[in-house]
């Protein structure tokens, strides 16, 4: 019986070294950490349960039949993080490059299986080099498998990728389909064909980072969400984002305590607006202000910052937060805010939790650049998301909403539960001047009587309480009291119940 015992333990000791020290030493040198040392710090010690330790690749072309590595270069299993159920698995590239074979995927498969089962997020820790060259079709077919996995999951139990190496070619297309991808600067790189394909089809010179780095890809493809410095931070911050989602799409976030006072007033809101409607305030100041502890989970904080999204908690629950940054654009909805803040507000609505919304936005970006790229339709999803959505819906506005954007901001017409005004709030289709140099065209010679009219029309609309007046406004209320009212809202609204007709989906302007 001991000799089994020894036998057992051998074979596991040799799954564990994967491709040898000499890769593992690689992996080290490129300052990354191993598959396994990375499922460490990522869960609770002595909480990982590994499955499937000792299987192997089924090819026997080319020399691989001689080349069997228990594992097949990857790590599935399930553990904890902060005392809370997770699935993970965990691409080993010092075996056969991290590459993905027809076993490799029907773990990564498995794995996801037991997830949805379970009900508990799935986190992919990516780092290949892509298809099994070796095996041809069969590893593309194991791809596409992934893929119909990762489609099934969507919207069911939260999904979180982090690229921790290469990922390209059909490699990328399951992390996309996640929900968020987080990279690591100078080490992890995405895209559909490499910097020598790109030379050799369009004759453009690209490095790899400059191709699908971590800047570029949670800069200007808004294709990843957070780039940080290293594979450590990186999972630490996947621990921390695990805390803020609930388990799956029929559960809560969960209760975290707090000390901070859900009635507690904020004096300093109450000169956070400048007097010159032109200049511009930092609209992080007043969600740090409102939220528990100023503790705040920016998403995609490099992409489109003319719009914010993220996670905070008010009375320990988590709440998503979208509002317009007056600092950038001065705030105005273009393409990539309206992307930003839609897929957002999707993510929120699947996962039951609350959307609040703060508005300051003079109205959608003009120009041909903006409606060559399709505007219409994309300022249409964030407008059809908060429409769809069915969770409890907080509206500030806080200054200005002009025009469709008024609308499109989480208003009372896409059925906004407490809709809530600043006195500093200006409600109108546009800004005065611009509203009576249309108005009064035949006067615009007359700078005297257009400033008149201009002073007519601010002190018409230049406040919330027309809106207020037809319902459109609940209250309007006292900027240090944000909180206060955040909190009692949501609190009432816990129970809200409200569902769309039934469909077997939408068809949301893609």
């Amino acid at each position: 019986m001991q000799d089994i015992l020894d036998q057992l333990e051998k074979k596991r000791e040799q799954a564990r070294m994967g491709g040898g020290q000499r890769r593992i030493d690689a992996q080290h040198g490129k300052g990354k950490l191993t598959a396994r040392e990375r499922i460490d710090v990522l869960l609770d010690p002595d909480s990982f349960e590994e499955y499937d330790m000792f299987m192997e690749h089924r090819c026997v072309d080319f020399g691989m039949a001689e080349q069997k590595i228990s594992g097949d270069g990857v790590i599935i299993g399930s553990g904890t993080i902060n005392g809370r159920l997770v699935f993970v698995f965990s691409q080993d590239f010092t075996v056969f490059g991290g590459s993905l074979s027809e076993t490799h995927a029907e773990k990564i498969c498995k794995v996801m299986d037991m997830a949805m089962k379970a009900g508990a997020p799935i986190i992919g820790l990516n780092d290949s080099g892509g298809a099994r060259i070796q095996e041809g079709v069969a590893a593309l077919a194991g791809y596409a498998d992934v893929f119909q996995k990762n489609i099934m999951a969507s919207g069911v139990i939260p999904q979180i990728s982090v690229i921790m190496g290469p990922c390209a070619g059909g490699a990328v297309y399951s992390p996309a389909m996640t929900d968020f991808i987080f990279m690591v600067k100078d080490s992890s790189y995405m895209f559909v064909t490499g910097p020598d394909v790109v030379k050799t089809v369009t004759n453009e010179t690209v490095t790899q980072e400059e191709l699908g780095g971590a800047i570029t890809h949670t800069t200007k493809s808004s294709v990843a969400d957070i780039a940080f410095d290293n594979d450590v931070e990186a999972l630490l911050q996947v621990r921390r984002l695990v805390d803020l989602l609930p388990a799956n799409n029929r559960d809560t976030s969960p209760d975290f305590p707090t000390f901070d006072d859900p009635n507690r007033e904020e004096l300093s809101l109450d000169t956070l607006i400048p007097d010159n409607p032109n200049k511009p305030y930092d609209m992080h100041e007043l969600i740090q202000k409102v939220i528990d502890e100023g503790d705040f989970y920016e998403i995609q904080p490099e992409f489109a910052k003319n719009i914010i999204t993220g996670f905070g908690r008010i009375e320990g629950q988590t709440v998503g937060f979208v509002a317009n940054q007056p600092m950038v654009l001065a705030g105005c909805l273009d393409i990539n805010a309206s992307r930003k803040a839609a897929r957002f507000v999707r993510f929120c609505d699947c996962f039951n939790i609350p959307i609040v919304t703060f508005v300051d936005v003079p109205g959608f970006l003009p120009g041909t650049q903006q409606e060559y790229g399709g505007i219409i339709k994309q300022g249409a999803k964030l407008l059809f998301a908060y429409g769809e959505a069915t969770v409890p819906k907080i509206t500030i506005i806080t200054r200005k909403a002009y025009g469709g954007a008024y609308d499109v901001m989480a208003s009372k017409h896409l059925r906004g539960d407490l809709n809530f005004a600043w006195p500093t709030a200006e409600i109108a289709v546009m800004g005065a001047k611009g509203a009576v140099e249309i108005i009064f065209r035949a006067d615009n010679g007359d700078a005297e009587k257009i400033q008149a009219k201009t002073d007519e029309y601010s002190a018409k609309f230049a406040n919330p309480f027309v809106a207020a007046g037809r319902g459109y406004i609940d209250d309007v209320i006292m900027p240090h009291a944000s909180r206060r009212r955040i909190s009692r809202g949501l609190r009432m609204l816990k129970n809200k119940q409200i569902s769309n007709p039934w469909k077997k989906h939408d068809n949301i302007p893609l």
